[in-house]
């Protein structure tokens, strides 16, 4: 992946197909933008409201850099938004940026999530903010199903190879319940195996 803007490596909105030149925003606008997915997101939808405030809105970076992130990510140990965080603030302003992102994500939720707690706990405990937080937890979920379903479509995109090796993981864990740790450490070298197989230099002639 490579990356334009200010001419250093690993800054910059990405060159992905769609994204559109736009000038590498600065520290204050990553942690202010950050600060607002936290602040505006719940649970399993984090990730997908920050494809949509990153790739959609501010077109920051292309889809495909933003779910090769995300898929990098996911893999590695740690909460999966904290990660993605981090990588798009490097992927934009390189370690500054990185520690911008992180910041952003953590500090104001973690501000309003003290607060709430202190001020609202009797309230918490009442059968009806449960129901409510139930209907919250659908809409996060289907914000996490659309960027799935869009991941998804660019691995079937790409032949049998990457869509075999979908298949396969998501029926490890949704079908056969395996331990999530001993998957990816089985499907994550196929999955790289396949891809530098793929990026192999063609043979002349």
């Amino acid at each position: 992946m490579s990356a334009v803007g200010s001419g250093t490596p690993g800054t910059g909105p990405g060159t992905d197909p769609g994204a559109a030149a736009v000038p590498p925003p600065g520290c204050g606008e990553i942690f202010l933008a950050f600060g607002k997915v936290g602040l505006t997101s719940f649970g399993g939808g984090l990730s997908g409201w920050m494809m949509r405030e990153f790739v959609q809105r501010r077109h920051w970076l292309g889809e495909g850099e933003f779910l090769d992130g995300l898929s990098l990510c996911q893999a590695l140990p740690g909460v999966n938004v904290v990660n993605l965080s981090l990588w798009i603030g490097y992927r934009l302003r390189g370690g500054p940026g990185a520690l911008a992102g992180a910041l952003g994500m953590i500090l104001p939720a973690l501000v309003l999530a003290l607060a709430t707690t202190a001020l609202a706990g009797p309230l918490l405990a009442r059968q009806g903010v449960h129901w409510a937080m139930a209907g919250v937890a659908a809409a996060a979920l289907g914000l996490s199903l659309q960027m799935g379903l869009r991941a998804a479509r660019r691995v079937v995109a790409r032949g049998v190879a990457p869509a075999a090796i979908l298949a396969a993981t998501f029926l490890a864990i949704f079908w056969l319940r395996l331990p999530l740790l001993w998957v990816v450490l089985a499907m994550a070298p196929l999955g790289i195996a396949q891809a530098a197989w793929a990026l192999r230099p063609a043979r002349p002639g």
